[in-house]
């Protein structure tokens, strides 16, 4: 029963990830040969990743895409197109972002 009051707690502060990573925990029986550190560790490792993923799924919610499914990986980079592949990777790892450089996108039509 202390068990159902630690987790109703934890809900309540809003540690989501953290309660069902506990819950998780219990049902393993290999659990038990981990330290206490260890575990905790695993606990809070959970829910900061709990937050980015809500974090994520809510920017892209927000963002309203019209491809919300498109996938850098899936872009048509034939010759014709005229898309260098090698400047378009550059683009998604982001360190033109931390040299303060823009990027401008023209459409020829």
């Amino acid at each position: 029963m202390m068990i159902n009051i630690t987790l109703d707690q934890l809900r309540q502060l809003k540690l989501v990830s953290m309660a069902q990573a506990l819950q998780d925990q219990m049902q393993q029986s290999s659990i038990s040969a981990m330290s206490r550190e260890e575990r905790l560790a695993m606990l809070v490792d959970r829910e900061v990743h709990g937050r980015h993923n809500r974090r994520c799924a809510k920017l892209l919610k927000t963002a309203r895409l019209k491809y919300s499914q498109a996938m850098i990986e899936d872009l048509d980079c034939r010759p014709y197109r005229e898309i260098d592949h090698a400047t378009v990777m550059s683009l998604t790892l982001g360190p033109w972002i931390r040299s303060g450089h823009a990027v401008l996108i023209t459409s020829q039509t």
